[in-house]
């Protein structure tokens, strides 16, 4: 028998219910089953005192997440999500993720609707979803200190206050180019509707091959958000003489020092999604977010009293 992976939010006790009772399901079925939370997947945030806290991309992957598996579900909401990938995409195990959460944005079933969707995928009845992630990654003087994968987005900004920055961006072969903003966003076509999102960046369907650049706040009517080919790679640097702060998906960071360059580029790895039942973007759009309902009427004529 195949095994079959758990990943669970541990400090939602509903999870760790939801996860100790379908580990012993799943056993009584005869499959191996390998449990992680999703504290594996958080890098934890560097100090200015303690700067680095580096774990290579591949080094998250939990022990007994390998080959061998089926798939794993994970149980949590959108956070936990993001830190499962970062520790299973590089074994290429596609994830089962569902809600145990508030929005769910990235989640596939609710609590439930667990049994259904857990017999759906036993039985094979599934389609898999692969979605681009980004390798970031930090160096200080061409030396490789901090780096991680991203499913959403990588955001440069300063600490403690927000304040003007000046950022030099090099895309691929291209000319650098100065932006002047409170930070940047770097982000996928899954996390164009994050971070990037609201701070006005544009939509972008996943599959679409691109990555997109987004300043936050600039200070510049020359400096707008930018889409481009997710083949080339992208370089950031600081000149503000004060150390900024690089924050990954929201929970896993370090800062970087004047001198230190960012990098970006598709990873080698991708988020591999479980669909249940053909993906449909614009749903899940309207659903989330209430993009595309229908405006409320308007009379067509008035009457006056």
């Amino acid at each position: 028998m195949p095994k079959v992976g758990i990943i669970f939010n541990d400090i939602k006790p509903a999870a760790c219910e939801v996860a100790d009772l379908w580990r012993q399901k799943l056993m009584d079925l005869g499959y191996p089953v390998q449990m992680a939370t999703g504290a594996g997947g958080l890098l934890g945030y560097s100090r200015p005192e303690r700067p680095l806290c580096h774990a290579s991309i591949e080094s998250l992957v939990p022990t007994g997440f390998d080959e061998g598996m089926l798939f794993a579900v994970v149980l949590g909401g959108d956070g936990t999500v993001l830190s499962a990938f970062r520790q299973v995409a590089p074994a290429g195990i596609p994830l089962l993720t569902v809600n145990t959460g508030h929005m769910g944005f990235l989640t596939e079933a609710y609590l439930n609707q667990m049994p259904q969707a857990i017999e759906q995928v036993l039985q094979g009845n599934y389609e898999i979803e692969d979605r681009a992630m980004v390798a970031v990654k930090l160096f200080h003087e061409e030396r490789l200190i901090w780096e991680a994968l991203c499913l959403n987005e990588m955001v440069i900004h300063r600490e403690p206050l927000t304040s003007m920055c000046h950022f030099e961006v090099t895309v691929g072969h291209h000319s650098p180019v100065d932006i002047a903003a409170d930070g940047v966003i770097i982000s996928t076509p899954t996390g164009s509707t994050a971070y990037s999102l609201s701070a006005g960046g544009p939509v972008i369907t996943p599959g679409v091959p691109v990555t997109q650049l987004t300043p936050i706040c600039p200070h510049s009517l020359a400096s707008r958000g930018l889409v481009f080919p997710d083949t080339e790679l992208v370089s950031i640097t600081s000149a503000n003489p004060d150390p900024l702060v690089m924050v990954v998906d929201g929970n896993a960071g370090c800062y970087v020092l004047p001198g230190d360059r960012v990098q970006t580029q598709r990873a080698l790895y991708p988020a591999r999604f479980i669909r249940l039942r053909p993906p449909e973007f614009f749903r899940v759009l309207r659903e989330k977010l209430g993009w595309g309902l229908p405006h409320i009427a308007k009379p067509t004529s008035v009457e006056l009293p």
